[in-house]
């Protein structure tokens, strides 16, 4: 079978904090109790605390003597706590705090000339108790027909209702009271847990095929359930215990639903899923684990049993559940308790409070951990362990590290294996380091970046001088620039990537290409294992744009050019990115000229052939006048004014995208 159980089923933190009262009653041996009424309409507590030496009671006249009186949670009238006055009877006053407030509402405005109207069961122990507070002068209506037999009310009125009063019906009757009655006075009184019970359990009846309700024959509000439940689910049972349904084999191959009454204890309701799946533990062994004490200042193990935005729920496997808040699941505020954890989980916490008056025990998961991180770095200060913390900020004399919950001071000195002048570079970094002082009273730690960096620096040093050959290849960071190239960490040390060697162009400084903290890929060039220099190299030959033009130049073909630098024997032209031709100045026109410039302007795109490639040194020959008509010969120039033969001149040059004016004055001589 399938079961499944309402979350909020069994006590509500009223009844919790009554019976966990009364069963530490029960531990004292030098002071006697005796409950006014039974506790709970639960016969088998009631039996319990029997058996423990706390007895019920019909009325005062047969409390035996030298014993206290226990009022229980249904509350009573007025005239009981006077008679107690009256004749010096000891008691301790467990009414359910809810109940309270509306004793103190119907003495109020009884006082102030209200007739008293009460909304509920009028032989409910609860409803005797708040007529009391009005001298038992209050109308008491249980359906809508006896709110429409009241006939004209001429005092002002005041209604409450019983705490465990069934919702709908209230509703209901509240509804023809506001037509009926001139300006009402209204307190909805109905506990929130009994509306958040009849409404769960509504649900649930509708999607299971047999419904089972928990709870005392003489519980008000676990009589109201059942009508509920019944009204969805026809297969619906009402018993004090699972032993009293008899064969369970009825529900076999069945949905289950199971919920229970406020006064149902949780032993009632772990000892029905128990049977139903087959796993026995006693009535005993089962009220003793709910019945353990449980104290601010314990860790204790659960159940998350619901998570939500605000809160985490834990089944402690006792009378009430743990609570978590949001702000208490970690210590890292963008965490959700959904990002920490899900239903099912088994989760340790630290009780920060327990309060009886609310039922509520407050758990926290970050205070745990944090006495767990506590302990953790006092192991890593004894055993010497490297521990990782991301550095939060920057102090006088040093760092912050934060380690989980801790801060952890680290001094400038020690903050890194270099000096640094700004230690702000450090700043939402994550680093090693270790534990070299503790203040144990004050909580507070100091810490070492340098020696670790240092021992890891060596560490990984040695095995790169292990590994290491010309051409191998690493994933490397920028640590520094300088003019002439970029340092780059290969894991251990540092190699120099040349200027020349970060780009097939011209470039002005490495920073038009990298930034210090890149991670770039990079080969090794040269190593002098002497002076432990490396160099590097980082452009990738696919890139290389003269094998590139390879594939697309050839001798003959005419393209488009961009005049990029003129001399006086010629123009350099681009013809794609990085590849520059040579124009020779007796290819520029077809005639004579004086100077480049005479016809050719910078950034003048022109048309050229290729007259001639030097792929080995990188030149490449361009003509304008092959595209030109042939002009006639001009008559020939006075001698001291004659330019220099063509033969004396470069017939083609490229500069490769990296070679100096100065290479280019040279190359006619070289050629």
């Amino acid at each position: 079978m399938e079961v499944k159980v309402a979350k909020t089923a069994g006590f509500c933190f009223g009844v919790a904090r009554a019976i966990d009262s009364a069963y530490r009653c029960a531990e004292e041996t030098d002071t006697k109790y005796a409950t006014l009424g039974p506790i709970i309409h639960n016969a088998q507590v009631v039996l319990d605390l029997k058996e423990k030496g706390i007895d019920a009671i019909d009325s005062l006249s047969s409390l035996p003597p030298d014993t206290t009186v226990i009022i229980r949670t249904h509350g009573v009238p007025r005239s009981i706590y006077q008679e107690m006055e009256d004749k010096q009877i000891p008691y301790l006053d467990l009414t359910c705090p809810f109940v309270k407030k509306i004793h103190t509402l119907v003495s109020k405005h009884f006082h102030e000339g209200y007739q008293i109207i009460i909304i509920g069961d009028k032989t409910h122990p609860e409803v005797i108790g708040i007529n009391g507070w009005c001298d038992d002068s209050a109308l008491i209506i249980e359906t809508l027909e006896e709110a429409e037999a009241l006939g004209n009310i001429e005092k002002p009125v005041c209604i409450v209702a019983q705490t465990t009063f069934n919702k709908n019906i209230y509703k209901k009757i509240i509804f023809f009271l506001k037509t009926s009655c001139q300006n009402p006075t209204i307190f909805d009184t109905i506990c929130n847990a009994t509306d958040e019970r009849q409404a769960e359990s509504q649900v649930l009846a509708g999607q299971v095929d047999a419904m089972i309700v928990l709870g005392g024959k003489n519980s008000s509000n676990t009589q109201k359930l059942y009508q509920i439940c019944k009204s969805i689910c026809p297969e619906a049972y009402c018993a004090e215990s699972i032993d009293a349904l008899g064969d369970l084999s009825v529900f076999q191959n069945k949905r289950v639903g199971i919920t229970a009454g406020a006064s149902t204890p949780a032993v009632i309701i772990k000892e029905a899923i128990n049977k139903m799946e087959n796993q026995e533990k006693d009535f005993a062994t089962l009220l003793e684990e709910s019945l353990k004490p449980i104290f601010t200042g314990d860790v204790v193990t659960g159940t998350v049993i619901e998570v939500g935005p605000t809160e985490v729920i834990v089944d402690l496997g006792v009378k009430q559940d743990g609570i978590i808040p949001a702000s208490e699941i970690s210590d890292d505020p963008a965490l959700t308790p959904q990002d920490v954890v899900k239903v099912g989980d088994e989760i340790q916490a630290f009780v920060v409070r327990v309060n009886d008056v609310e039922g509520k025990i407050t758990l926290s998961k970050k205070k745990l951990d944090s006495f767990k991180t506590w302990d953790a770095i006092k192991a890593a200060q004894e055993n010497g362990d490297i521990l990782e913390g991301k550095v939060d900020s920057v102090v006088n004399g040093g760092v912050i590290v934060t380690y989980k919950v801790f801060r952890v001071f680290v001094p400038a000195s020690l903050a890194n294996d270099r000096f640094l002048s700004n230690l702000d570079e450090l700043v939402g970094k994550t680093v090693p380091f270790k534990i070299i002082d503790i203040n144990e009273r004050r909580k507070r730690v100091v810490g070492n970046i340098k020696t670790v960096m240092i021992a890891q620096k060596q560490e990984l040093e040695k095995s790169f001088w292990e590994s290491a050959e010309v051409g191998k290849k690493y994933a490397g960071t920028v640590k520094s620039l300088t003019g002439f190239g970029a340092f780059v960490d290969i894991g251990g040390v540092d190699g120099l990537v040349h200027i020349s060697e970060l780009s097939w162009s011209r470039i002005k400084h490495p920073s038009d290409v990298v930034s210090v903290g890149d991670t770039i890929e990079v080969y090794i060039k040269d190593i002098d294992a002497e002076t432990k220099k490396i160099s590097l190299g980082y452009k990738n030959p696919l890139e290389n744009p003269w094998e590139i033009a390879k594939s697309k130049l050839n001798v003959g073909d005419v393209v488009k050019a961009k005049v990029v630098r003129m001399l006086p024997f010629g123009a350099f032209a681009e013809i794609m990115p990085t590849i520059d031709g040579l124009i020779h100045i007796s290819q520029i026109a077809n005639k004579r000229i004086e100077k480049p410039q005479d016809v050719l302007s910078i950034g003048q795109e022109v048309d050229v052939k290729i007259v001639d490639i030097d792929w080995d040194n990188k030149k490449i020959a361009l003509s304008i006048r092959a595209l030109l008509p042939e002009e006639p010969v001009a008559e020939p120039a006075p001698a001291e004014e004659a330019a220099p033969a063509e033969d004396d001149m470069p017939t083609s040059y490229s500069d490769g995208g990296t070679d100096t004016i100065g290479d280019a004055v040279e190359a006619p001589a070289a050629e």
